[in-house]
């Protein structure tokens, strides 16, 4: 399994379980990315343990090829003094040593395949984050949003609201009743006879004197 398909499976699992309880998706962003960040941290031991065994393997190769040579030195050594059994002897343990270096040339050649993939990972995982971060701002503001949005629908919605207005209309007519029962204590009042006596001599003497300022300014104007 890479570990992108396990990566896949664990933060599936934990988003599933987020949405059965319910969570807002900015905690949902923030699961996956740290699971992500994990992940990359070890992608990256991984790559560090295989970085080490590549350079112990390359040691093992190199004291291998120095005992091949050294192998092949003793052998020509022992011609040289006429005992085949010991250049024999001495090819063998060179043949050893040539088969142990043949396997770590197939690990070093699967530790190489193993660093490359790791690599790919770390730079897709190093993109996959990059663009969740940049995900989780927007994310975060739709959430506000939305909830915002929701809230205030609930709010229009609910029954509170109509209730209040059903308040108002109460008091409007409590309201009508008692500005009603005010005008009803006037309904058939008419003017007295005194107050329409006093008028006309508020008017007559408003007469008199209207007219009394009349003959003033025409004798004013007569005088000039």
């Amino acid at each position: 399994m890479s570990i992108f398909s396990r990566l896949s499976d664990i933060v599936n699992s934990n988003i599933n379980a987020i949405l059965d309880t319910a969570e807002d998706p900015d905690k949902i962003i923030r699961m996956v990315i740290q699971e992500m960040e994990d992940t990359l941290v070890e992608v990256r031991s991984s790559a560090a343990r295989a970085i080490a065994d590549q350079k112990e393997v390359s040691r093992k190769s190199k004291r291998l090829a120095d005992l091949q040579s050294d192998w092949e030195k003793k052998a020509e050594l022992a011609i040289s003094k006429n005992r085949e059994d010991l250049a024999a002897a001495a090819l063998v343990e060179k043949a050893k040593c040539a088969d142990m270096a043949r396997h770590l040339e197939e690990e070093a050649g699967h530790l190489k395949e193993a660093l490359n993939r790791g690599e790919e990972d770390v730079i897709k995982l190093e993109a996959k984050l990059r663009e969740a971060r940049a995900k989780k701002a927007t994310l975060a503001a739709r959430h506000s949003t939305a909830t915002n949005q929701l809230r205030v629908k609930r709010n229009l919605h609910s029954t509170r609201i109509e209730e209040a207005f059903e308040r108002f209309e109460k008091v409007e007519a409590r309201l009508d009743r008692i500005e009603g029962e005010t005008e009803a204590f006037d309904l058939g009042k008419g003017r007295t006879l005194a107050e329409e006596i006093t008028d006309l001599e508020t008017e007559e003497a408003i007469q008199k004197e209207l007219k009394a300022l009349k003959s003033k300014m025409s004798k004013k104007k007569a005088a000039k």
